[in-house]
């Protein structure tokens, strides 16, 4: 333990060989009316200083591997204003009583100490860090430290617009901000909660007032956002932003599932499709971030390869959680309360034995981690846009690459599609919503089957026997091993009566909840990939194309809904088609349900299915 003698022998020596400076800098004698003796400037002089002058760093904060652990994440608060779908319920989660979180001069405290012993870089998370009332005088407090060089902030960016300029005066310089979606609806989708203006106003804003570069993390999923890559590198062309994508940790319940992760390789081949030119920037030490750029733009793209190429073995991080445990590793479950032995009364000297345990125990690489690595397949095959969630039709035809400067220079956002529209035929507007690309030139949007009236043809699947029972009368999947493969197209329908009020509501996009329209396309689109795992005996198709149209109509007060599910494979989609519908029908009951009880689901039907061996169905 001989270097935090020297450490707290020399910061002592520092502070008491020259007279009114805590830092050691030399002292001259201000004249009357200097401004050289500006608080700024006394800051930065003392800050030069530290970095000419580096004391031994803390074995407390050195692991048995020899990572020097100078980064420290304090997370300020476990609640947030927003309901992330890969974060946490929509109904939120058990929050920790008040009385066990940390205090707002207990985090100053052990951030004291954590600065004493060698950490120069605060950062402070979540929850949402600025939903805590008093994080403009906690960062004003964390700016008074000597030796620490950075503070940073994590957000989700729906209030940093209007607490911004307040936190930069206290001393706030590093801005992450997380966005996974340029598109409204999507971003509605995603977060649960309206918000996407005010997060575009904050990153503005941060722009504005010279943060440079501002981070902005997106986490990429598979289905859900990784056709935006491109358009959210094309920002960086005119703004100094470091776009951080961030691979998907799937994680769900107890085992890892990679169906949504989409590695660092699979996202940089789709960037240099585009351009070949990006260019690979050097890393600094200890970086989580790989970062290129494209030559000419200002800004520049990074990837945190935190699933497919971790960086473990350079890790200098640390975590306090709202309730003060301390965290070594991400992965880790293990934690020891500083916050109990803070109120026990330990002092300085057994806070930093209990410090350095922990960081003592830190493994070199995390166990779970290694296993899962080593369960992972070693590549994650690429899958065309066409395989994708299918919200690509919430965004504009004209590539969203072209909007940015309309979009920034005002602080404006891309509208989604017309969602008003002249039906043929018809004498008034109508709301309508669908996935297909071309959806405003082709209102009819499906077109798998002839809009003429409907007809059998081919032979009917005639049986005496259900085909997902055996011979004993027990449930049995269906063998499709020796089936052809064929194209296979279904198309379903449902009908929801919503009733005049609610109806009205969802014509005018009134609702309290959202667009019921746009998260109901979605609902129903993503129903169609996950069909398997809802119908016990299904199998799973990996479908080409979701297409899912939702027309209002005033005579009857309802929504009529059309699904159409193609693929390339031995068995039907018509249980996606079916699904996919019915899903749309329930997402439309529960984003309508609190204005009226009276809403009745019905016509869930086939209405097509081409392809299978049994011939063609066409329903009448």
């Amino acid at each position: 333990m001989a270097a935090p003698v020297v450490s707290r022998t020399v910061r002592r020596v520092l502070r008491s060989s020259i007279r009114s400076c805590n830092s050691g800098a030399p002292v001259t004698q201000p004249r009357p009316g200097d401004p050289s003796q500006s608080a700024a400037e006394e800051l930065s002089r003392r800050r030069q200083f530290l970095r000419e002058h580096p004391v031994p760093f803390s074995a407390f904060l050195t692991d048995s591997f020899g990572r020097q652990h100078s980064y420290l994440r304090i997370s300020l608060t476990e609640k947030c204003n927003l309901r992330c779908q890969y974060c946490m319920p929509e109904e939120g989660v058990p929050l920790t009583p008040k009385v066990d979180l940390l205090t707002t001069e207990e985090i100053l405290m052990l951030a004291r100490l954590f600065v004493k012993e060698g950490v120069d870089k605060i950062r402070l998370t979540g929850g949402e860090p600025l939903i805590r009332p008093d994080v403009v005088d906690i960062v004003a407090q964390l700016h008074r430290l000597e030796g620490l060089r950075t503070i940073g902030v994590t957000t989700n960016g729906i209030n940093l617009a209007r607490l911004l300029p307040q936190l930069q005066k206290a001393g706030l310089n590093a801005i992450n901000i997380s966005l996974d979606t340029l598109v409204p609806a999507k971003f509605e989708f995603i977060v649960r909660r309206k918000g996407f203006h005010k997060v575009m106003e904050g990153i503005h804003k941060a722009i504005e007032l010279g943060y440079s570069p501002v981070k902005v993390n997106c986490v990429v999923m598979r289905g859900l956002n990784e056709d935006e890559l491109l358009d959210f590198v094309a920002l960086t062309e005119g703004l100094p932003l470091d776009v951080r994508f961030i691979e998907y940790m799937p994680f769900d319940g107890n085992k890892w599932n990679f169906k949504k992760m989409v590695s660092y390789k699979e996202m940089l081949d789709t960037l240099r499709q585009r351009w070949p030119e990006l260019e690979k920037l050097p890393e600094e030490e200890s970086s989580t971030a790989k970062s290129f750029k494209v030559p000419g733009f200002r800004g520049h793209v990074s990837f945190i390869t935190s699933m497919s190429e971790h960086f473990c073995g350079t890790c200098n991080r640390l975590r306090i959680t709202a309730d003060g445990n301390l965290k070594v590793c991400l992965f880790g479950n293990a934690e020891v309360s500083l916050r109990d032995h803070l109120r026990a009364g330990a002092s300085e000297e057994e806070l930093l034995s209990i410090i350095g345990a922990a960081v003592g125990r830190k493994k070199r690489q995390h166990a779970e981690l290694f296993l899962m690595l080593q369960d992972s397949p070693p590549a994650i095959p690429s899958i065309s846009s066409k395989e994708s969630l299918g919200v690509q039709g919430l965004r504009h035809r004209v590539s969203f690459s072209n909007q940015v400067a309309t979009l920034w220079a005002g602080c404006q956002v891309p509208q989604t599609p017309p969602l008003a529209q002249r039906w043929p035929g018809s004498g008034s507007l109508q709301r309508h919503y669908c996935s297909h690309p071309d959806s405003d030139s082709n209102p009819k949007c499906l077109s798998p089957v002839s809009q003429a009236p409907a007809s059998r043809s081919g032979p009917l699947p005639t049986s005496d026997q259900l085909t997902h029972v055996d011979t004993e009368g027990r449930a049995a999947m269906v063998d499709v091993g020796g089936k052809p493969t064929t194209e296979r197209v279904a198309v379903a329908s449902a009908v929801v009566l919503l009733g005049p009020v609610a109806f009205k509501l969802v014509q005018e996009n009134q609702l309290k909840k959202g667009d019921a329209l746009v998260v109901a396309q979605l609902a129903g689109i993503q129903a169609a990939k996950v069909t398997s795992q809802l119908i016990p005996l299904c199998h799973h198709v990996a479908l080409s194309h979701v297409q899912l149209r939702l027309e209002l109509d005033s005579t009857r007060h309802a929504v009529v809904i059309q699904a159409s599910c193609r693929a390339q494979g031995p068995t039907g989609v018509e249980m996606e088609a079916l699904t996919s519908a019915a899903v749309a029908a329930l997402t439309l009951y529960d984003m309508c349900k609190a204005v009226s009880r009276d809403i009745v689901l019905e016509e869930i039907k086939l209405i097509s299915k081409t392809g299978g061996q049994t011939g063609d169905f066409h329903r009448t």
